[in-house]
């Protein structure tokens, strides 16, 4: 392999915005009668750059930026899974200045893994819009593991329990929880092997030093198209409308599997209502353009754009699912 797998990851979606943002329609700038006059708004990433929620984020802000005419700086906040970035955002003002770009594990997730959080995803937030939903795709090194789909992968690891291995991005990661979900629907056993970070574990995975993962197409599916890794299923209830060829988990073996990730625009509690019902139009329109959508669906994300209301139920539910299946698995954090 010629170049890390990390970087091929990163390039192809960044590539993917980069072509979108210099191809978006341009709107005329709409002058806010107050907010978001005063100052630039900062956008808080609780995560290091390069990521999923790093891109998405960048790609909200230049277009919030220009329909707005003020500025959104991203600000990569990472540590503790999440819970250091994710405090900022709820602790600050909530004037609409300082937003969040939550995602599964630092709102729904990380409640049921960190116990003394000094925050609560539900009542210290204002959830403004979903942006992406991003399936997971269980892929795995055929050299050592030579399956073709779900059911046979199940049936291997029921023959032998806790041979196979897996990686993730670390404890309590998206990639994590999804395997475990997995493997406690299957009522099969495999060993779990944490990485700092989807980067170096895709190396290992493709270097055959792990069997297989579940992560969200960025990462996946460029060495899925160059064959350094099999798909085996995607994770949602439908298949990727831009990979057909690959088929569902639950078409595959577990049925009505069903465990994406997801990303959205959030801000401090209390925020005013106004200023909510602007961002969530705009995040909606911005969704809808055509070139942003084609460009990141192309790397698996599906866009839901919907209300507050929507994406706030969306948290509650998600938050008490994976809660009960970490306490159920035992899952512990770093």
């Amino acid at each position: 392999m010629n170049q890390p797998m990390m970087s091929l990851c990163r390039r192809s979606l960044l590539q993917a915005v980069g072509t979108t943002l210099l191809t978006a329609p341009a709107y005329p700038v709409r002058a806010a009668t107050s907010w978001p006059n005063d100052r630039p708004v900062r956008v808080i990433v609780p995560f290091t750059p390069g990521g999923s929620t790093d891109i998405l984020a960048r790609a909200m802000a230049q277009r919030l930026s220009e329909e707005l005419g003020q500025t959104f700086v991203v600000e990569n906040r990472g540590g503790a899974g999440g819970t250091i970035g994710t405090e900022m955002v709820a602790r600050a003002p909530a004037d609409g200045y300082t937003l969040l770009m939550g995602h599964i594990g630092t709102l729904a997730v990380n409640p049921a893994l960190y116990t003394n959080l000094s925050f609560d995803t539900v009542t210290s937030f204002q959830p403004i819009a979903l942006v992406a939903v991003v399936p997971n795709i269980l892929v795995v090194n055929p050299k050592v593991v030579d399956v073709r789909d779900a059911a046979g992968l199940i049936e291997f690891a029921k023959r032998r329990p806790g041979v196979l291995t897996y990686g993730s991005g670390g404890n309590g990661s998206a990639a994590h929880i999804a395997m475990v979900a997995f493997n406690t629907a299957a009522g099969i056993e495999m060993t779990h092997v944490p990485y700092k970070g989807t980067g170096p574990m895709m190396n290992d995975l493709v270097a055959g030093q792990i069997a297989l993962t579940m992560t969200g197409g960025p990462p996946a599916l460029p060495p899925v198209r160059s064959g350094l890794v099999r798909a085996l299923g995607v994770s949602s209830p439908q298949r990727l409308a831009t990979a057909p060829e690959i088929p569902t988990i639950a078409e595959t073996g577990l049925p009505g599997f069903d465990a994406v990730q997801w990303y959205g625009l959030a801000g401090p509690a209390g925020m005013p209502r106004k200023i909510i019902g602007q961002l969530n139009a705009q995040c909606v329109r911005i969704l809808q353009e055509p070139a942003l959508k084609s460009r990141l669906e192309a790397e698996g994300a599906r866009f839901s754009p919907g209300s507050p209301e929507d994406f706030a139920a969306l948290i509650g539910s998600e938050r008490a699912r994976w809660g009960a299946l970490i306490r159920q698995a035992n899952v512990q954090a770093d």
